[in-house]
C-alpha cells in the first residue's frame, strides 16, 4: 500500500468535499484525532474519531466492522478504546499505518473500497459531543516564549526583565492534570488569597484579574523508564529522541488568576492561581501532518549563549525545530452575543516565536531521570511575539490592567469578566500545501462560588 509521491500527496483532494475547503482546515492530509460521543449513542460511551472536513470519521465503529484487522489485534483493540492511550502503547510503528490506510481510502479518484466502506461512518461534527482525547496522568507547563517572559518581566522587574537562568534552561512547573477540561467547558471564576493595591493584609475573595494564556500542548506518545533521560538527538544515541516521543500537538488555554498568582508565586512558583482549570482542544494534529510546516525557531541570536550539550540540537534539527503555526485569540462578550456581533480578535502570534523547542523541553524534563508516560501533556507556555498585537494574554496586552482595551461595543476590558468567551484558533499555511487547522479551544467565564 503506497501513497502517491510526496508532493502529489500534499496536493490531493478527498471525496469528502468539505475536506477540500481551506476555510474548514481539516484536509485529507491533516486527519486530526479526537474522542467524541456519537449522537445516537445509547450508553454515552466515547469513540475515537478522525476529523475530515466538517465530519468526524468514527474509528470505533470502523474497527468493530474489521476495517483495521490488517494492522493486527492490538491496534484493532486500541481503536475501540475511548481515548488514545492504548494506541500509544502499541508503539511508534502503529501510528503511521492507520493514517496511511485512511489517507488511501479517503483520496478522490483512487480505485479503492474507501467511499463505500467509510462513508457510513461519517458523523457531522455539529452533532457530536467532544471528550478529552487522552487520559492525561501528568501535565507540565513551560515558559518557552522569550517575548512573553520579557513582557511580563518588564511589568514586575523593570530593571531585570529576564532572569539570569532563562537563556540557559527551559523553565517549567508541574501543573494539575485533574483540572484539565475539554474545550467548551465553562470556567468558574476562582477565589483565592491576594493583596489588593494599597492594603497591608491579603483577603480571600473571587479573583478580579482573570486571564487566558494562548498555548500549544504536545502529547507524549512514547515515554521513558524512570532514571533514563531522553536524549535530544536520538539518532546519535541510537534511541528514540526527544521530539520523536511526541504524538501530536493541540491548542491549550492555561487560565490564570493574576492577582492570586502574584501574591503566592514567590518562592515556589505557580499554584492556586493556575490549578483551577486548563482548557484543551478536542483535536490532536499528528506530527507527520505538521511536517511540511517545520521552520527554525526565531528568537535565538548569535549573542545568546549556546545551549548546554544535553540541550544542543544538531544543525539538521535546528532547521526544523519550530512550526509555522499562526495562533489567534478572539473574545466574545455577553453584550456582543446579544447584538449578534462576531468575536473580536485580540491578538495573533506564531508558534515559531518560541525560544525553546518541544524537543528541548522534553530533553530537559527527563534529564534528571524523570519518567514521562504516554498521554502526558507538555505545554509551551504563553506564546507571544515581538510586535504589538502578538501578545498571548491580557496581562501583556493591557500592561497588568494599566491600559485596558476598548471593544467594538464600547465595553472596556483589563481582565476577563463573567460571560466573556475566549476562543483560541491555530492554523498552518504554506504555498503548495493545504491549510491545516488545529481547530478551536473555547471557554466561557462563569460566576464564582464566592468566598468560603
Amino acid at each position: 500500500m503506497t501513497l502517491p509521491s510526496d508532493q502529489q500527496y500534499w496536493n490531493q483532494q478527498s471525496w469528502v468535499e468539505s475536506a477540500n475547503d481551506p476555510a474548514v482546515g481539516f484536509s485529507l492530509q491533516s486527519l486530526p484525532l479526537c474522542s467524541f460521543v456519537p449522537p445516537d449513542s445509547a450508553d454515552g460511551a466515547s469513540h475515537l474519531g478522525v476529523g475530515i472536513g466538517e465530519f468526524v470519521l468514527d474509528l470505533h465503529s470502523l474497527s468493530s466492522k474489521g476495517y483495521f484487522s490488517r494492522l493486527g489485534p492490538d491496534v484493532e483493540a486500541a481503536l475501540l478504546a475511548p481515548q488514545l492511550n492504548p494506541l500509544m502503547r502499541c508503539g511508534y510503528g502503529a501510528w503511521g499505518p492507520r493514517r496511511l490506510m485512511l489517507s488511501m481510502d479517503l483520496l478522490k479518484g483512487i480505485d479503492s473500497r474507501g467511499r463505500s466502506e467509510l462513508e457510513p461512518h461519517l458523523v457531522p461534527q455539529r452533532d457530536v459531543r467532544f471528550c478529552s482525547p487522552f487520559a492525561v496522568g501528568n501535565y507540565t507547563d513551560f515558559y518557552s516564549s522569550i517575548h512573553h517572559a520579557e513582557n511580563v518581566g518588564r511589568l514586575f522587574r523593570p530593571d531585570q526583565s529576564l532572569l539570569p537562568n532563562y537563556k540557559w534552561v527551559p523553565v517549567g512547573y508541574h501543573g494539575r492534570a485533574s483540572s484539565l477540561v475539554i474545550s467548551g467547558t465553562g470556567i468558574r471564576r476562582p477565589s483565592g488569597q491576594f493583596r489588593p493595591p494599597g492594603q497591608d493584609a491579603p483577603e480571600f475573595k473571587p479573583t478580579t484579574q482573570l486571564d487566558y494564556e494562548l498555548e500549544v500542548g504536545a502529547y507524549i506518545g512514547v515515554g521513558n523508564a524512570l532514571g533514563e533521560p531522553i536524549p535530544i538527538d536520538g539518532i546519535a544515541a541510537g534511541v528514540l529522541g526527544a521530539e520523536s516521543r511526541i504524538f501530536g500537538l493541540s491548542l491549550l488555554n492555561d487560565w490564570s488568576a493574576r492577582d492570586i498568582q502574584a501574591w503566592e508565586y514567590q518562592p515556589l512558583g505557580p499554584f492556586l492561581g493556575k490549578s483551577f482549570a486548563t482548557s484543551v482542544s478536542p483535536w490532536v494534529v499528528t506530527m507527520d501532518a505538521l511536517d511540511p510546516y517545520r521552520v527554525p525557531l526565531n528568537p535565538r541570536t548569535a549573542a545568546d549563549p549556546k545551549p548546554l550539550p544535553y540541550l544542543a540540537e544538531p544543525a539538521w534539527m535546528e532547521r526544523k525545530s519550530g512550526f509555522e503555526i499562526k495562533l489567534e485569540v478572539h473574545l466574545s462578550t455577553t453584550q456582543m452575543r446579544a447584538s449578534s456581533m462576531a468575536p473580536v480578535r485580540l491578538s495573533r502570534g506564531n508558534l515559531r516565536e518560541l525560544y525553546w523547542s518541544f524537543g528541548q523541553m522534553i530533553a530537559h524534563h527527563t534529564s534528571n531521570g524523570c519518567n514521562l508516560v504516554e498521554g502526558d501533556l507538555i505545554a509551551s507556555g504563553t506564546v507571544s511575539g515581538p510586535r504589538d498585537g502578538s501578545q498571548g494574554c491580557l496581562l501583556e496586552i493591557t500592561r497588568r490592567g494599566a491600559s485596558p482595551i476598548r471593544l467594538p461595543t464600547g465595553e472596556v476590558r483589563a481582565f476577563l469578566e463573567d460571560g466573556d468567551e475566549v476562543i483560541l484558533t491555530g492554523f498552518c499555511e504554506r504555498d503548495g500545501f493545504p491549510r491545516i487547522s488545529l481547530g478551536e479551544c473555547r471557554g466561557t467565564i462563569l460566576p464564582g462560588a464566592g468566598p468560603i
